[in-house]
């Protein structure tokens, strides 16, 4: 480990990627490499420097992004802002969110949902935006990757069945309405992957287009030589521009939605608080892409590598895995 690293012992985390689903053709395998991919790059002493433990991290995947885990993970949240008045707190959703056409409903479809009584099951943006609302942080970043496209299910017919199936919903990004409720309170910030029904695309089997450049702003991609901290507006910066440049070389659109009305601060350390060197993004990028995909490598490798979060203590993105 280098000198001058500092941790950013104020940071407490929440990631969710619901992965398989209970119902399986609702799987989204995927969602489980975004989270660990965030996962890696928090902990990673010369990069976020997130203190490695789950006083300061939870990370549910598959069968633990269960209802009753992710409404407990935002109870644990509203603790930790409770006993750490300088708390930063940043959730992090990958997984379906549906709305009923009925009743105009937004839902996060976890992992223990039933088909058969899905808005019951499933958890409705009213209950995570109350609990949400109960933590006191003056600094909370919610970041919700929403609306998938075809090919993170199974396959394109698996998901023109899904939409037969379930014919009284549709999968849309969060609405401005769902926005509005998750910013209520001082200090929040909400970012979702894609607008309206625009989808949220793969950017090839280790994770999406929208968390590649996520990584890559946690590396500094959206920062100048000189910064130590990455920023909630850095992120916005390099998805804005990111996001988009990459979904056209698929032929597809893609715009993230950012609300950044509660003003700005930062998110994580930068490259452990050294910060970028003097050629700025530019010095580093290959650097950063070589780490992106060691995270690809790992996930690929090793399948659910943090299917306990104590499994992955000594884990780093720059370690050699072979």
């Amino acid at each position: 480990m280098g000198d001058n690293l500092t941790k950013f012992s104020n940071g407490y985390a929440l990631l969710i990627g619901v992965g398989e689903s209970k119902y399986a053709p609702l799987s989204l395998p995927v969602t489980v490499k975004d989270t660990q991919g965030i996962y890696a790059a928090l902990i990673d002493p010369e990069l976020c420097a997130y203190p490695d433990d789950q006083d300061h991290i939870r990370v549910l995947n598959n069968q633990e992004a269960t209802k009753a885990a992710i409404v407990d993970g935002l109870s644990w949240l509203k603790e930790k802002a409770e006993s750490d008045k300088n708390a930063t707190i940043f959730i992090y959703y990958s997984g379906h969110g549906w709305v009923d056409k009925n009743t105009q409903k937004y839902y996060l479809l976890q992992h223990d949902i039933k088909p058969t009584k899905l808005a019951s099951s499933a958890l409705a943006a009213e209950i995570f935006t109350d609990a949400l609302r109960e933590i006191q942080a003056e600094r909370l970043l919610v970041v919700i990757d929403s609306c998938h496209a075809a090919g993170m299910a199974t396959s394109k017919d698996a998901d023109l069945e899904l939409e037969e199936e379930f014919d009284d919903f549709i999968r849309v990004a969060p609405s401005k309405g769902f926005i509005d409720e998750l910013k209520q309170g001082k200090g929040r910030v909400v970012f979702t992957s894609s607008k309206g029904e625009q989808k949220s695309y793969l950017k090839d089997d280790s994770c999406s287009i929208y968390t590649y450049h996520f990584l890559e702003a946690l590396q500094g991609a959206g920062n100048k030589s000189g910064d130590t901290e990455v920023r909630v507006s850095n992120i916005m910066n390099h998805l804005g521009k990111a996001v988009p440049e990459s979904a056209r070389q698929y032929n597809v659109e893609q715009v993230p939605h950012f609300d950044l009305d509660a003003g700005d601060f930062a998110i994580a350390q930068l490259r452990g608080g050294k910060g970028l060197p003097s050629k700025g993004w530019d010095e580093v990028r290959s650097e950063a892409t070589q780490k992106i995909n060691k995270i690809a490598d790992v996930i690929n490798q090793h399948g659910k590598f943090i299917t306990n979060i104590n499994e992955a203590h000594g884990i780093h993105i720059g370690d050699n895995y072979s």
